[in-house]
């Protein structure tokens, strides 16, 4: 038997909550840190670090962790554990590196101009746990967000180039589903519509608004539908 595994460090409630996550899939899949090493790439020191709660581990790291771990009663497979993973890794990334003027995810519906555009997509960076342009870069796929470009607008010294650049940059910042996206999408337009600078450039952005306006009123009618449905089989 080995020795007792130390305590979680609580300085940042957060970063301790994904330990203590991690910890429990340990458990659950009753493995020791060197026999979840022996089906890794990982170390056995790394998964170690990851479930002490004094860092934030990358989160290869911790997609690793969850699938090493997997067993038989995971009867809802890897995708359910993941999210839930990835959502207290955000939680630790942003208690660990956000300041403390972002107590919230801004609201796209709010802006009007591009200086507060900008200033949006920043603190939605912020939100997201600070996704090194690196990251992001690898999130959004080849060519779609330069590393360069990224650490651009990060700075605030640029904004997107157009709605593709937007969405990638958008979407590396955990922006996901088209609802969200739209609401984005018509901060740009609103924004953009008023600057000289960028105003020559409104129709494609207008039309990207328009195509992610249609497919979120597409999903929002299959996900209505697919209610009625249930309810329907419910009743018969």
């Amino acid at each position: 038997m080995g020795r007792p595994e130390n305590n979680v460090d609580q300085t940042v409630p957060a970063r301790a909550e994904l330990a203590e996550y991690l910890r429990e899939r340990r458990r659950a899949a009753d493995l020791t840190y060197s026999q979840m090493s022996e089906g890794s790439w990982l170390s056995k020191a790394t998964f170690e670090r990851a479930a002490s709660g004094s860092t934030v581990p990358a989160w290869d790291t911790v997609e690793q962790f969850i699938t090493v771990t997997l067993t038989e009663k995971d009867a809802f497979g890897p995708e359910v554990l993941l999210t839930r993973s990835h959502e207290l890794w955000v939680r630790a990334r942003r208690a660990t590196r956000a300041p403390y003027y972002v107590h919230k995810a801004p609201d796209p519906t709010l802006l009007s101009d591009t200086a507060g555009f900008l200033r949006a997509l920043r603190h939605q960076h912020v939100w997201a746990g600070y996704p090194t342009p690196g990251e992001m870069e690898s999130m959004a796929g080849t060519g779609m967000l330069p590393k360069t470009t990224a650490r651009r607008i990060i700075a605030g010294d640029t904004l997107p180039v157009d709605p593709p650049q937007a969405l990638a940059f958008l979407q590396a910042c955990y922006v996901q589903g088209e609802t969200e996206l739209e609401r984005w999408l018509s901060a740009a337009v609103r924004a953009l519509s008023d600057d000289p600078t960028r105003s020559k450039d409104i129709g494609k952005w207008v039309k990207a608004h328009q195509e992610m306006a249609r497919r979120a009123k597409e999903k929002e009618f299959a996900s209505v539908t697919l209610l009625r449905g249930q309810e329907r089989q419910r009743a018969a």
